[in-house]
């Protein structure tokens, strides 16, 4: 295992699935999570809390209790699979802002380009933008990242529930700029807090049938 940092799955398990499932997650308390390639050296040596990893690309993401943590397993024989990847983001995104426009009035959009952003604000996933990925008024609101294997498509998606500039404290270099490139929207922001199991059932209501698993993440 890459640096020794477990993974957030057993992803051997997730690709013998056959059904299509969306996994809930939840965590008891903070946690770092690395995207696929990223060196663990982008996080400090002591941290507070845990850090993991996950199969998809991107940068790294503070997940705290509360956030709306939500990854899409589709199988390649199920008719939301896409061969594109660029495709396979998109039709998440859609799913997302299908719901959450209808919360929040402005100007919303998904994007649909490569990955865009400062080069050294990557280290964040807040920080950029990647297809798929839903923004209000410029500001991101959904993170998503996706892992292909032949057996179909993973996409992980997050809704913070609060700003993550927290995520700072604990990098071992901090870009110029990083703090203002990672204003992104979350729950508070939009003023949905109150409405996130909601958003999490419309979601799933509107994304289609799914096999529903609920995780919790604990700490060792």
């Amino acid at each position: 295992m890459r640096d020794e940092i477990e993974e957030l799955y057993d992803y051997d398990v997730v690709r013998s699935l056959p059904q299509a499932t969306a996994l809930i997650v939840r965590v008891a308390e903070p946690v770092i999570v690395l995207g696929s390639t990223q060196p663990r050296v982008v996080i400090k040596e002591e941290l507070p809390f845990e850090i993991r990893r996950r199969r998809g690309g991107g940068g790294v993401v503070l997940i705290q209790p509360d956030d709306l943590w939500v990854d899409f397993w589709i199988p390649a024989g199920d008719e939301r699979y896409r061969r594109d990847v660029n495709e396979q983001a998109l039709g998440a995104g859609a799913w997302w802002a299908t719901v959450l426009r209808d919360l929040r009035k402005g100007d919303w959009r998904i994007a649909s380009a490569e990955m865009r952003g400062e080069p050294a604000h990557r280290v964040v996933c807040f920080a950029g933008s990647g297809p798929g990925e839903v923004f209000v008024d410029e500001k991101k609101v959904v993170g998503i990242t996706q892992w292909r294997v032949r057996e179909g498509a993973f996409i992980s998606c997050v809704l913070h529930r609060r700003g993550s500039h927290d995520l700072l404290n604990f990098l071992s270099s901090v870009p110029d700029g990083l703090g203002e490139a990672m204003d992104h929207h979350h729950g508070e922001s939009l003023g949905v807090v109150g409405e996130m199991d909601d958003i999490e059932r419309k979601l799933l209501g509107t994304s289609g049938g799914w096999q529903r698993r609920q995780l919790f993440l604990t700490p060792p």
